[in-house]
């Protein structure tokens, strides 16, 4: 009779440890990098076709010379520019929800860290990318590198661009350490290919006490250091206009404008991302309704704010307007490019302040459909940054040709623009594929501090 009840003890001692496993191996077997499947495979086929098709066209733009886009004298700046301001703001939020998430200790933003540093590290890339592309040589970058002078804003530009992309890759890295571990411990799932992959990145990962302790230091270095660094890379790039004699862009407003607009736009970016992943993977027990809520709370506020600095920058000059001003403002407002200013202030901000506002609007579908209007008129946002600028010098346009009164992008243009676009979404997409997209050791320690 004692033993028996000896064995019943053990038993019920016993149940709780086998209950938190098996939840254990359920958590991590949902968020194990997914294979692609039927529509995996045709969407990154159609994201490669894109990509040739981009590369076809820089081939060339490298044959026959950036006469083959539409940039002359004056509208020197183009689409390449448009985009690559674009894809350093899209940066800048991945990096800062993970910087100030973990150094707030803000844990409900734990599924949500890493979809961020994917996005921001696939953004830096590319907007690199698409400096060089702007260049016309590639050559010119070294020289660039070699005979730059401090003097200049460029340099500046590419300093900081240089650095933030380094602590994005280690800001991703480091956190992966943990999971990489558990990777290897599924070599079935992996493959051979991509088990050697994660014991070269990651076999040294003991996952010791030591370990863990150093780990947690890099990464709270790696977050106090990437604050500035990335409030710097907005604030350069708005100098990169600002210190440019032209109209529209005479403004000290620029660098907290370009940050306003980067966050806005950032965030709209994690949104689509958590709502495509929670659909494509079922992680709907991990991406919640909750999570949702909170970042188009987030969203509304960042929409407001950025449309306020809006109204700071075109109320000013438009209600002195000065000579040099004129042209300029009734061009965007009422002229040749108001269809795309209003559209990029309607559907990039006020209409998603209205959806927003609503808790209805903060339900997953409705975030997400905001989070693709933000996105795509942040795009057309910084169309308008530069272009409409250009073509309206101080020194009026005279005895030029007719094209030069106007700019519409070639095909090539268009083609490499997409093709970066196409770029991004490919490297988040292959990304994602051979890591977790949710941290899974950063997951399993919440449940268990729960469970406490």
């Amino acid at each position: 009779m004692e033993n028996s009840t000896i064995k019943e003890k053990i038993v019920k001692d016993m149940l709780p440890t086998d209950a938190a496993a098996i939840r254990e191996e359920k958590i991590i077997q949902d968020l194990l990098p997914q294979r692609f499947g039927k529509w995996g495979y045709i969407w990154v086929g159609i994201l490669v076709a894109i990509c040739l098709v981009g590369m076809f066209a820089y081939y060339r733009q490298l044959r026959y010379g950036l006469a083959v886009t539409s940039m002359r004298d004056y509208a020197s700046w183009g689409i390449y520019i448009s985009n690559f301001v674009f894809f350093v703001a899209i940066s800048l939020v991945g990096s800062l929800i993970t910087a100030v998430f973990r150094l707030a200790g803000v844990h409900w933003s734990t599924p949500l860290t890493r979809i961020a540093e994917v996005i921001a590290v696939a953004a830096i890339i590319f907007a690199s990318i698409i400096i060089i592309v702007d260049m016309g040589s590639p050559e010119r970058f070294y020289f660039l590198v070699i005979y730059g002078r401090v003097q200049s804003p460029i340099i500046w530009d590419v300093i900081v661009i240089t650095t933030y992309f380094f602590i994005s890759i280690l800001l991703l890295y480091y956190p992966l350490l943990p999971d990489i571990k558990i990777l290897l411990r599924y070599k079935e799932n992996a493959g051979k290919r991509l088990y050697k992959f994660y014991g070269f990145i990651g076999s040294f990962w003991k996952g010791t006490h030591k370990q863990y302790l150093l780990s947690k230091k890099a990464i709270n270095v790696l977050c106090i250091t990437i604050i500035p660094v990335a409030f710097s890379i907005h604030t350069v790039t708005s100098w990169l206009f600002a210190t440019t004699y032209r109209p529209g862009w005479d403004s000290t407003n620029f660098g907290a404008y370009f940050i306003a607009g980067a966050f806005l736009v950032g965030a709209g970016a994690v949104v689509v991302a958590m709502y495509v992943f929670r659909k494509a993977d079922h992680l709907e027990k991990y991406i919640t309704e909750d999570h949702f809520e909170k970042m188009g709370r987030i969203l509304v506020l960042l929409a407001l704010l950025y449309l306020y600095f809006n109204v700071n920058e075109f109320l000013t000059p438009y209600f002195k307007m000065k000579e040099s001003e004129r042209a300029y403002l009734n061009g965007l407002f009422t002229g040749d490019f108001a269809p795309v200013f209003w559209f990029a202030i309607l559907v990039g901000m006020i209409f998603p302040i209205i959806i927003l506002l609503f808790k209805k609007g903060r339900k997953p579908l409705p975030v997400f459909i905001v989070g693709i209007m933000v996105v795509v008129g942040a795009w057309f946002k910084r169309y308008l940054i530069v272009t409409p600028t250009l073509l309206h010098p101080f020194l009026p346009m005279h005895d030029v040709p007719a094209n030069y009164h106007h700019y519409f992008p070639s095909w090539e243009e268009w083609a490499i623009t997409m093709g970066s676009l196409a770029g991004v979404c490919l490297v988040i997409t292959v990304l994602t594929r051979i890591f977790p997209i949710i941290p899974i050791q950063e997951t399993l320690n919440e449940q268990h501090e729960t469970a406490k």
